[in-house]
């Protein structure tokens, strides 16, 4: 069997549970069209629990339809892109789908980006308006682009009213008594609920061709300059929503999705926001991750559903909290974004009784590509390829496809990957690989698939270490790291070096009680026993703190980056 044979063979197929087809039909609709038929559905079901009100999905339907035929009014059109500069809250699935619905394309930007990358973004996507928490909006005017449309809104517009009185506890402190509700004016900006107040729900029919219209323009991270818009059109979405609501056994109109990663992240935006109110299922929203509420309302509204990155059940599995909820009686316990380290697996399941499920998947392919089977997780290994979703491990440097065992760039071909990057044709002249008239997606991303068709994650193509000759993945360092119990995160870069290629470099956060005590020479004979020698860490630093990434990723970029600086001082 040649190496592109056994992954056209499909071997992971066998552990897809009972009932699930490698091949799936991709129902030719737009995303607001799955939303309606959702809404009408559904409609008196919960769509939303905001801190405790709820919001059914005939009023989420009432409130975006009343928002698209403001937008429309406005004079925005077919193909008009809406940024939307907000937390999660109601008012951003109401902004979401109310654009997508008058055929506009939506660009998420994260919350914590300077004025510098907002700007980049607004301008790199020509966007054309804004919806914009009146918090952040500061940084929106320090931005400097000119738009034709600025719309504000308040956290507090869908808060319980009771809770508007709570004040800085209630969204733990991080913004103030200024984001529950208190009505900032900003000259020459429209008011979110001014809009709904006076428009009527009625917006204009649109014709939107779910597989050439665009729905959605998000950043990547910017691994390498300025990010990168990712053009995804409305099947791509409907195809990665078709794909992933197979591989569970959700109970459409019955399941109760905990909802704080991210919406403006694909992974908080397809997995858990479309996923969810297409099926019909009901979001617990949060704003912040204010860890003691969330836990509360698991338990109180007995959600079915956890989404997560590995810190945050690295955090979990430690917090005085985590026994309030009956983990158990979840029936999933999701984990993306990141790799996810055994001892967090381990410890999780000795504190909760309950596992985690790993999963795979990029902002290119509309969040998860990639899933263990519920039933038959396969520890190390971050799964297999959903339905229509065709995986495959090539030459790093070349074309040719991998045999089963061997360490390559893992490529992808679905009807969930992206159209390109936005005004990038060179990164869409790398980005994309053609072998005999098929085009696969390279990811960048080092990994292994074994007999079983299970993948194995290494590491990050950019991230892989030249010293002396030999290649050494950062991540086989970080996870002897963190099997050391002293040990709290750790972040592993290749420095350049002119006589060794490069030097390895480790910089590692302590927990509270070993710092001070724990040396450098402790950490390396630490490692010394468990690595090769060319792969113990010659370089080791102590921080309190690692930069982070949105989604809570160690970010090696940014290690290097202030080792490339500082040689240049």
């Amino acid at each position: 069997m040649s190496a592109k044979s056994s992954y056209e063979a499909k071997p992971w197929v066998k552990f897809y549970e009972a009932g699930v087809a490698d091949t799936i039909d991709v129902p030719l609709k737009s995303v607001p069209q799955m939303f309606d038929e959702a809404t009408d559905a559904y409609r008196d079901n919960t769509a939303l629990i905001f801190y405790g009100r709820k919001i059914s999905f005939a009023q989420l339907r009432e409130q975006t339809d009343r928002l698209a035929t403001a937008l429309h009014d406005l004079g925005l059109r077919k193909g008009d892109k809406i940024a939307l500069y907000l937390l999660n809250s109601p008012q951003f699935v109401i902004s979401y789908f109310a654009a997508l619905k008058i055929g506009c394309t939506v660009t998420p930007i994260s919350p914590v980006y300077t004025s510098f990358e907002i700007k980049h973004q607004l301008e790199n996507s020509d966007a054309k308006a804004i919806i914009c928490q009146d918090i952040l909006y500061d940084k929106v005017e320090k931005a400097g682009v000119k738009l034709q449309w600025a719309i504000v809104t308040s956290v507090g517009e869908y808060l319980p009213a009771v809770k508007k009185w709570l004040g800085q506890s209630f969204l733990g402190g991080l913004f103030g008594d200024a984001g529950l509700g208190a009505e900032r004016k900003i000259a020459g900006a429209l008011r979110f609920q001014d809009l709904m107040k006076k428009h009527p729900p009625a917006p204009p029919a649109v014709a939107i061709d779910p597989r050439t219209d665009v729905a959605v323009l998000p950043y990547t991270g910017g691994t390498t300059g300025n990010p990168k818009g990712v053009i995804l059109t409305h099947y791509n979405l409907v195809a990665a929503v078709t794909s992933g609501g197979a591989t569970f056994g959700y109970e459409p109109g019955k399941e109760v999705f905990v909802a704080f990663l991210p919406f403006f992240h694909i992974f908080g935006q397809a997995s858990i926001m479309l996923a969810g109110l297409t099926q019909g299922q009901t979001l617990l929203l949060f704003t912040t991750p204010h860890t003691e509420t969330i836990l509360d309302a698991i338990e109180r509204y007995q959600a079915t559903v956890f989404f997560g990155v590995p810190t945050l059940y690295e955090y979990l599995k430690d917090h005085k909290d985590t026994n309030k909820v009956n983990w158990k009686r979840v029936k999933y316990l999701i984990c993306g974004a990141d790799t996810l380290h055994e001892s967090t697996v381990r410890d999780w399941q000795k504190r909760t009784q309950s596992s985690i499920i790993e999963g795979y998947g990029l902002t290119e392919t509309c969040a998860a590509s990639h899933l263990n089977p519920p039933k038959r997780p396969k520890g190390g290994s971050f799964g297999v390829p959903l339905p229509n979703i065709v995986a495959a491990v090539v030459d790093p440097d070349g074309t040719a496809f991998l045999p089963v065992g061997e360490v390559g760039e893992l490529v992808l071909k679905a009807p969930s990957v992206m159209q390109g990057y936005w005004k990038s044709p060179e990164e869409n002249r790398v980005a994309f690989l053609e072998v005999d008239g098929e085009r696969w997606l390279r990811t960048g991303d080092l990994v292994r698939m074994d007999e079983e068709g299970y993948f194995h994650y290494y590491d990050r193509r950019k991230d892989l270490i030249k010293h002396r000759g030999h290649s050494v993945f950062a991540k086989d360092i970080e996870d002897v790291l963190y099997k050391h119990e002293q040990i709290k995160s750790a972040g592993v870069i290749g420095v350049p070096d002119p006589a060794e290629g490069s030097v390895i470099k480790a910089i590692v956060v302590l927990h509270p009680e070993a710092r001070g005590k724990v040396t450098e020479d402790e950490i390396r004979a630490y490692c010394a026993e468990r690595l090769a020698p060319y792969k113990v860490p010659k370089l080791i630093e102590f921080r309190g703190e690692l930069p982070k990434t949105d989604v809570g990723k160690v970010s090696r970029r940014e290690l290097r980056e202030e080792v490339k600086e500082a040689r240049t001082r």
